[in-house]
This record gives C-alpha cells, sequence and structure tokens, in this order.
C-alpha cells in the first residue's frame, strides 16, 4: 500500500533562462505610460537643486510644475538610454557601459542636451 507523504515539499521557486527576464521587463515597461521616477524622491532632488542655484533661498514648486519636470527628464533619459544602446550594439557588446552614453551625448551636440 501507498504511504501518503504528511509533509509537503516546498515549492520551487520559477527559474527563468538568462535574458528571459530583462526581456518580460523591457515589455511591461514599453506597454505603460506611468513615471518610472518615485515621486517624493524626485521633487527632493528638484527642490535640492533649485536651493544651490537660489542662494539658499526656499521656493515653492506647484505639484503640476513638478510633474511636468519629472515628465520631461523621464522622456530625455529615457531617449538618451536608447541612443546610448545603439551605441553598445554597434560595437558589438549586449551590456551598456558608460562609455555608450558619453558617445550617445557626444554624438547628440549642445542643442540636444549635452550641458
Amino acid at each position: 500500500s501507498s504511504t501518503c507523504l504528511t509533509k509537503t515539499s516546498p515549492r520551487r521557486r520559477r527559474r527563468y533562462r538568462p535574458g528571459q527576464r530583462a526581456l518580460q521587463e523591457i515589455r511591461k515597461y514599453q506597454k505603460s505610460t506611468d513615471l518610472l521616477i518615485a515621486k517624493l524622491p524626485f521633487a527632493r532632488v528638484v527642490r535640492e537643486i533649485c536651493l544651490e542655484f537660489t542662494r539658499g533661498v526656499d521656493m515653492m514648486w506647484q505639484s503640476m510644475a513638478l510633474l511636468a519636470l519629472q515628465e520631461a527628464a523621464e522622456a530625455f533619459l529615457v531617449h538618451l538610454l536608447e541612443d546610448a544602446y545603439l551605441c553598445t550594439i554597434h560595437a558589438k557588446r549586449v551590456t551598456l557601459h558608460p562609455k555608450d552614453i558619453q558617445l550617445a551625448r557626444r554624438i547628440r551636440g549642445l542643442d540636444q542636451g549635452l550641458g
């Protein structure tokens, strides 16, 4: 007669093949339109930078102004990383290096946000 095990074996975690999880994340973020950076930390950084340029005078920010700034900043970063990844592919690599971002910024020139 077969005996029933009273102890349940621990469930194994799902193992994805290399790169599969990254591709899932890429598809997920390409479908979504929500912001990628958390709002509160972004607002803190903006206020901190603002303090440096206003000689310590604390400025008030409208929430819609912060939101517009964050939308623009994220769009800029996403576009920059797309260009940088094209540099990575051109170099026959799959790993994005800082030099790829620097090259993408240099190719863009001053008017495209080289700063």
